[in-house]
């Protein structure tokens, strides 16, 4: 006899089986035109690694299913979430760059949401009491490949807590949109900040998921410890392969051209001049209220969620447009410009500059009047030697 409990499970069973199948479905059609699949759309290679685990998500407002966030795609299929673990800018993505990030419960779902980003460096790697209630931590966030964008340094401070408390990391990986460079300087050692933390260049080329194996196999968490990691690959993706960000992966990064512009102009943060913060153009901008001999302006303000308290704030800027500039790759024809137009060489660069840079050679050799190609002639050794480490971990070659 067919109890009304019996015919409730069955149903419920009917639909979690329906839900599989469309996602399925889904990725049989990306498949078949030869679109990307992402690691987190790979549901049913997924679902059997956390049927019966306890399970905690690091994740922000990229880490979609198409229109669906995986934390829904999760709790539909019942897994047993514990908590979210949120970055810089936040779950939502709403917090501006470097501002504090509070614990807090998410509206949507009732979830605990469990600040890993704040004003101490302590507080960017989870705690051994964040992680005593869960087996299982997914990574699923959208990086951009640049080395002093904060969210690989996240992963790899989760992996370090994995690592020391026993728990298993599983990245899904996600495409590199600058992924067809590797340039730049390459980071010294005693210039790691949570802004770079490994011996890589300013373009490193790497997907999170490739990143994560690096990290592990040259020995860079705490102590050498290994982590107890696996990555859900990407389908159909290569490192050249053109790919537009649908969701802005931080709210100073709107639009693919300003993430394609990012790795060059982020350099001139650690200067006085301008990137324009508190403008709707962020990085595509620059400019400083002496330069008025410049051939555009514009003025910062305060706007929510983008930037409080700007540099130079209600102040009329002088300098560059770049909304119309085609860059590839990393350039430092911005950064030679500005300090040779910048009226007070000696006050142009800020101690945050050696931070981005990765060594405090680059200010150096700019002061010296060095052109780009000699500058980048000092880079071609490490970059080698980079080149070569990261053959072994690329996962789309």
């Amino acid at each position: 006899m067919i109890t009304t409990m019996n015919l409730r499970i069955n149903r419920a069973n009917c639909y979690l089986l329906s839900f599989i199948f469309l996602l399925n479905a889904l990725f049989a059609i990306g498949q078949s035109k030869n679109k990307i699949i992402t690691g987190a759309q790979q549901i049913d290679r997924l679902l059997p690694l956390l049927q019966n685990k306890t399970v905690a998500l690091m994740v922000n407002q990229t880490s979609m299913i198409g229109q669906t966030h995986l934390v829904d795609s999760l709790l539909r299929l019942k897994v047993n979430i514990k908590k979210i673990l949120a970055v810089e800018h936040g779950f939502r993505g709403k917090a501006d760059a470097g501002e504090n990030v509070n614990d807090a419960l998410d509206a949507a779902t009732g979830l605990p949401v469990v600040s890993i980003y704040g004003d101490k460096i302590s507080k960017m790697k989870p705690t051994a009491e964040h992680l005593a209630d869960v087996e299982i931590v997914l990574f699923d966030i959208q990086d951009v490949g640049v080395r002093f964008f904060t969210y690989l340094s996240s992963m790899q401070y989760l992996m370090e807590a994995c690592a020391e408390n026993g728990k298993k990391v599983v990245v899904l990986d996600r495409p590199n949109p600058n992924g067809a460079f590797v340039d730049g300087p390459v980071l010294v050692p005693e210039l790691r900040s949570f802004i770079g933390m490994n011996p890589i260049p300013i373009l490193h080329g790497m997907t999170a998921g490739e990143m994560a194996q690096m990290i592990n196999g040259e020995g860079w968490l705490a102590g050498g410890k290994k982590c107890d990691l696996q990555v859900i690959a990407m389908k159909n993706y290569d490192h050249k392969k053109k790919y537009s960000l649908l969701i802005k992966p931080s709210p100073n990064l709107p639009n693919d051209h300003t993430i394609a512009l990012y790795p060059s102009t982020c350099l001139l943060e650690g200067t006085v001049i301008s990137v324009g913060r508190g403008t709707r153009t962020p990085f595509e901008i620059l400019g400083h209220p002496s330069l008025k001999n410049q051939p555009f302006h514009f003025k910062p303000e305060s706007l929510d969620g983008m930037a409080k308290n700007p540099p130079y704030e209600n102040k009329i800027c002088y300098g560059v447009d770049l909304r119309t500039e085609t860059v590839k790759g990393l350039s430092l024809a911005f950064l030679l410009k500005m300090y040779k137009d910048y009226p007070d060489k000696e006050k142009f660069f800020t101690p945050y500059f050696d931070k981005l840079a990765g060594n405090k050679i680059l200010k150096e050799q700019i002061k010296q009047g060095l052109s780009e190609d000699d500058i980048r002639d000092s880079w071609r050794k490490e970059l080698s030697q980079y080149k070569t480490m990261r053959k072994k971990y690329l996962l789309y070659p």
